[in-house]
């Protein structure tokens, strides 16, 4: 394979992005289906917990989630880079609507978790296939100057799930069970999948068609496979390796997805069971958490603007640090839901100034590869993390182990200090060849020191 020619971000004529009609469309359409992600996201858990009273097994399912989701990252990128990411979004939508609404149906036969253990692997599959579409297609449609104010107001939709998709969750699960709950959200996805045949994406300015690429696909034998196998994982990772601010950046967002993919079991769990709050209740905490979104979303474009990505990063992992120590510790729900609220403030500008670091310096036909590699180094501590998390409350209980993760925090924040990543600016220009994805051949990249800076979901 030919190495991949550096091409800039699209610099085509899409219209302000007050007046852009297909992101308007691809933005609300994602509204609703957002919402009942956010139900799924509560009631999932909370489905368990009910049936089984246990922590571990509430951990697990997040582990199986996590873990699935890295396998599927392995992939994701080149199907992503490969197809049309409309049909790609239709369909896994289609698919969460058609497993998610089934779960009541399963569930009136009785309470069955490996049921929901098989489930939760498929639905992340088609979520993670989904997510690498979904973020790899708006540089598509709107300008580069708009990509950070794209990304916040796709961030202040999800603000809009976690604040009532909890709320809902709770209410549901109350009154009918969590089961009809996951049935609520697997409707929204067909609303998702209809929004999105409205939404006209096009080819993207220099997008990487089928065919190019070179010989990659077409070997035989074992140097086909190895091959293949550089395309579909390989090129994305050598170009995270050889940027100075992305390396930095995966390394401490994985220590950092140690803590983060586990926390809200400890919320739930700190609510349910030291607590003895009801699942109205914890739907509540949970939504006010959403008020931190809102807030990131918001001021994310303007806080990167005035103080470049580097510092927002790291004071937003500081506050995540600060928010689970506090949240682990206070016995009083107004703390609790202020806490749960500044976590989500801090894991919003984190993931809004990831994505658009990403966005500003990866070249459009890597982006679906570096975005999926990106997602699939630094969640690989998530699913241990989970475990490891649960496992500690279960035995210690859930303050020591919060107490800890914010201590874990601050050490990660000291560490980006000692990295290019505490003066960083802004993205800059796309990075040079050199470390935009050399051959299969190459020994790997090089120079990439002069890209630009370093960008949901944490993102």
């Amino acid at each position: 394979m030919a190495p991949v020619s550096e091409t800039p971000l699209p610099q085509d004529p899409a219209p302000p992005l007050r007046r852009n009609r297909n992101f308007t469309v691809f933005w609300l359409g994602q509204a609703l289906s957002v919402l009942g992600g956010s139900i799924t996201y509560l009631a999932l858990p909370l489905l368990v917990l009910d049936a089984t009273g246990s922590i571990v097994r509430m951990g697990l399912l997040t582990v199986v989630m996590g873990a699935t989701g890295i396998l599927t990252g392995l992939f994701a990128g080149y199907v992503v880079d490969r197809t049309d990411r409309r049909r790609l979004m239709v369909a896994c939508d289609l698919g969460r609507a058609v497993l998610l609404g089934a779960v009541p149906f399963v569930w009136l036969a009785g309470p069955r978790l490996w049921v929901l253990y098989v489930l939760t692997a498929v639905v992340t599959v088609l979520k993670t296939l989904f997510d690498v579409a979904y973020v790899t297609s708006v540089p598509a449609l709107v300008r580069r100057e708009d990509l950070a104010a794209a990304n916040a107001r796709l961030m202040g939709t999800f603000a809009v799930g976690t604040l009532f998709g909890p709320v809902a969750a709770g209410l549901v699960t109350a009154g009918v069970g969590a089961a009809w709950a996951l049935a609520v959200d697997g409707a929204t996805f067909l609303v998702s999948a209809i929004s999105l045949r409205w939404v006209a994406f096009g080819p993207a300015p220099g997008r990487a068609g089928p065919a190019e690429g070179g010989t990659v696909g077409g070997g035989t034998g074992r140097e086909g496979v190895r091959g293949r196998l550089r395309e579909v994982f390989t090129t994305g990772f050598m170009f995270l390796w050889g940027h100075r601010l992305l390396r930095p950046l995966t390394v401490l967002l994985t220590l950092l997805t140690f803590l983060t993919m586990g926390a809200t079991d400890l919320l739930v769990f700190r609510l349910r069971e030291d607590l003895g709050r009801d699942a109205a209740v914890v739907g509540l905490v949970v939504a006010v958490s959403g008020l931190g979104v809102v807030a990131a979303s918001a001021c994310a474009a303007r806080l990167r603007r005035a103080f470049g990505f580097g510092p927002c990063w790291l004071g937003a992992v500081v506050l995540i640090g600060a928010a689970v120590a506090v949240t682990g510790t206070s016995t009083g729900l107004p703390v609790i839901a202020a806490a749960a609220a500044v976590f989500m403030f801090g894991m919003t500008l984190g993931g809004v100034s990831s994505m658009t670091l990403r966005q500003e310096v990866t070249p459009e036909p890597l982006l679906g590869r570096v975005t999926s590699a990106f997602w699939t180094v630094h969640n690989a501590a998530g699913p241990i993390g989970a475990a490891v998390l649960t496992l500690c409350a279960g035995r210690w209980g859930v303050t020591p182990v919060s107490l800890a993760g914010g201590v874990f925090c601050l050490l990660i924040a000291a560490a980006g200090l000692l990295t290019p990543l505490r003066s960083a600016r802004s993205g800059g220009p796309s990075a040079p060849p050199a470390a935009a994805g050399p051959g299969p051949g190459a020994a790997g990249p090089a120079g990439a020191d002069t890209g630009g800076v370093g960008g949901a979901k944490q993102a």
